[in-house]
């Protein structure tokens, strides 16, 4: 690979000629830049990242922590990200938690070691020592999807989507609403949604049955379990449930399409994340769209100000939301 000295001679111009080229830095009248481009060009020539990144102290790297690269939500966050990153210059290293704490914290601190320019970070809880971990980074930093005081924030409406949610299986006249969820250590997924749901039923003087409340995690075969324990527990049935997320709900109607159930005629299945596959399901699932791809653009934009501005300001995106009544209730 040829070096800055050579491209330099090979255009007959000086080795700090070169570097204003590639760094678009300083004077270089027209002829010299185009002699310069013209050898690049033909050479092929890569410039050091390395070098450059000791140079401009940027490595116009972007660190992306997500809890699961298996679904959409976080693909379309990612696909977001890209779109508004990449457009600057910068590249995405994504990071996989697969929903451990633990490496959510490991991964912080490794992305700053590797210097990135700033984190973008798809948060599942709000414990001291994720707060205490990012007070200390040091590092542009947004969180999407967690309320974190001190570090720029972008939000899903998650307390008032599902109470329309809520509401809405209420106005299809259901009285027996059963509920699955997530660990309240999550607090938008697990604690505001169930809160949601809590105070909906209260305030349409509707009794909540313990039995028909499960708790879950983040998968289909969950969905499934904490569905045949809403039905194997209970001396009635709910005629419908709130599952937090597209992922349990499809997995609650695996459960009753197995067992002869039918959807929406026996319960009705209602849901938040407007997944892909959620409209291709028989019947087609009742979901809340948050708009993933534009929380990814958002989060961005907002670490791309951070960096342009050299500000460490934190600031709040609450985002809004789409339901989307389909068959399923």
């Amino acid at each position: 690979m040829s070096t800055i000295k050579e491209i330099a001679e090979m255009a007959g111009v000086s080795r700090s000629t070169v570097s204003r080229v590639l760094n678009d830095s300083g004077y270089v009248s027209e002829d010299a830049r185009k002699r310069v481009e013209k050898v690049i060009k033909e050479t092929d020539y890569m410039p050091s990242v390395q070098a450059k990144s000791l140079r401009t102290k940027k490595t116009k790297v972007i660190g992306v922590i997500v809890p699961t690269i298996r679904t959409e939500t976080s693909s379309r966050l990612v696909a977001g990200m890209d779109h508004v990153l990449a457009a600057s210059g910068y590249q995405i290293l994504l990071a996989n938690t697969n929903q451990n704490r633990e490496k959510e914290l490991e991964f912080l601190q490794l992305l700053k070691v590797r210097q990135v320019d700033g984190i973008i970070l798809a948060a599942t809880n709000t414990n001291q020592a994720l707060v205490d971990k990012l007070k200390a980074l040091d590092v542009p930093l947004v969180v999407i999807g967690q309320e974190i005081d001190g570090v720029s924030n972008v939000l899903y409406d998650d307390y008032h989507a599902a109470k329309d949610l809520t509401q809405l299986l209420i106005e299809k006249e259901h009285k027996r609403i059963g509920f699955i969820g997530v660990d309240e250590k999550d607090r938008a997924v697990g604690y505001l949604r169930k809160q949601a749901f809590i105070d909906t039923m209260n305030q349409n003087t509707i009794n909540i049955e313990k039995n028909w409340i499960q708790e879950a995690v983040f998968d289909i075969q969950s969905g499934y379990r904490a569905m045949e324990r809403i039905v194997h527990d209970s001396n009635e049935r709910p005629t419908a449930i709130f599952a937090v997320t597209d992922r349990l709900a499809i997995g609650a109607m695996q459960y009753l399409k197995q067992h002869n159930y039918q959807v929406p005629t026996d319960m009705a299945i209602a849901s938040i994340g407007a997944s892909e596959v959620s409209e291709h399901m028989t019947p087609p699932l009742t979901t809340v769209d948050y708009q993933n791809e534009l929380a990814g653009e958002e989060a961005a934009k907002l670490l791309m100000h951070e960096l342009i501005n050299q500000e460490s300001v934190s600031k709040k995106v609450m985002l809004g939301y789409r339901l989307l009544i389909r068959d399923s209730v």
